[in-house]
């Protein structure tokens, strides 16, 4: 064990994620398990610029695994991106004697945090929070299976109405640079089509699909969209498919931020607790500028710049078998 590391600040930045509250709490209790002190940087790195902080202890934490968003609060920091801001937020992070840190969040915030590792040297472990699951390094990331269970339980009410009417639904779900929401949560709806930025699609091809499946006897479909899509946003698409079928009753929904939101499943909340607990015994076993995630069940780390310069790749098994489903 690090025997001089005796106070570990946790912040959680970029865009919030269902299950950052309960890696949190990890952090802070995992530090009350080991004897050594937790601070809270709020609002992010703005915190650490604006010496916004606060001992937290396992009491601070109650009630708040159920809980989505962060209690911490996150933010997308524009100072912390200038050395003169990277100064002030090292002068706080001394003054506030905090020897290492738990970054929760997503590559932007992994990128910061390896920065002011070089300027400065200071120990830190990242904790992968997205909905997108694009960060290489671990299966599966904070919020994400949250955000699949939302946009399935979205899509199933509007294939409710897209049956009633004989309706043909697009729906856009986020994935601006990812297709992992759109693909799964696809599948699992049951969609016609799934349209992702990792492949090659065409309104052309997604026309055809439409045909097969009215010619087939369906009366309504359900196209899910990733909102990083090559063929333009969701209203683009839906536009172009009007003009070549006009009689197709279309309708548009963006499920937008409503995906970001609400109680985390079980799977984020046992996940959030392992990556905390991880984060800390990591930094007091001596590692740092690494990401804990998961692979096949198991706690690994990565180092973060390959965290940040690779990506997950979508599993082409997973694209094949929603092709064969849209039959």
């Amino acid at each position: 064990m690090q025997k001089n590391i005796k106070r570990i600040g946790v912040l959680t930045s970029g865009g919030d994620a269902p299950g950052m509250n309960a890696a949190l709490r990890a952090v802070v209790r995992a530090c009350k398990f080991y004897d050594i002190k937790s601070i809270g940087i709020r609002q992010g790195y703005e915190g650490l610029i604006n010496n916004d902080m606060i001992e937290l202890g396992p009491r601070s934490v109650k009630n708040i695994i159920n809980q989505g968003g962060t209690i911490l609060k996150t933010a997308r920091s524009q100072e912390f991106r200038t050395p003169e801001g990277r100064a002030k937020a090292y002068k706080h992070l001394t003054e506030n004697n905090i020897d290492a840190l738990v970054v929760i969040g997503g590559d932007g915030s992994f990128t910061g945090a390896n920065i002011f590792h070089k300027e400065y040297g200071v120990p830190f472990i990242g904790v992968p929070g997205t909905i997108d699951n694009d960060i290489f390094g671990t299966d599966f990331t904070i919020g994400y299976d949250t955000a699949l269970n939302t946009v399935v339980e979205a899509v199933d009410k509007l294939r409710d109405t897209a049956t009633s009417h004989d309706r043909v639904f697009f729906v856009e779900v986020m994935g601006r640079d990812a297709g992992f929401i759109a693909l799964n949560s696809g599948i699992a709806s049951g969609a016609q089509d799934i349209l992702i930025p990792e492949q090659r699609d065409s309104v052309e091809n997604l026309c055809k699909s439409l045909e097969r499946s009215a010619e087939s006897g369906k009366k309504s479909s359900i196209v899910i969209i990733a909102e990083g899509e090559s063929l333009g946003g969701v209203y683009e698409i839906a536009k172009q498919v009007k003009e070549i079928h006009q009689e197709y009753d279309i309708r548009v929904t963006v499920l937008g931020h409503i995906q970001r939101g609400g109680s985390p499943t079980c799977h984020d909340r046992v996940l959030a607790s392992r990556f905390g607990i991880a984060a800390v015994e990591g930094l007091l076993e001596g590692k740092t500028n690494l990401m804990a995630g998961i692979r096949s069940s198991k706690i690994v780390f990565t180092p973060i710049e390959e965290a940040i310069k690779k990506h997950n790749e979508i599993d082409t098994e997973l694209i094949k078998v929603a092709n064969i489903l849209a039959i």
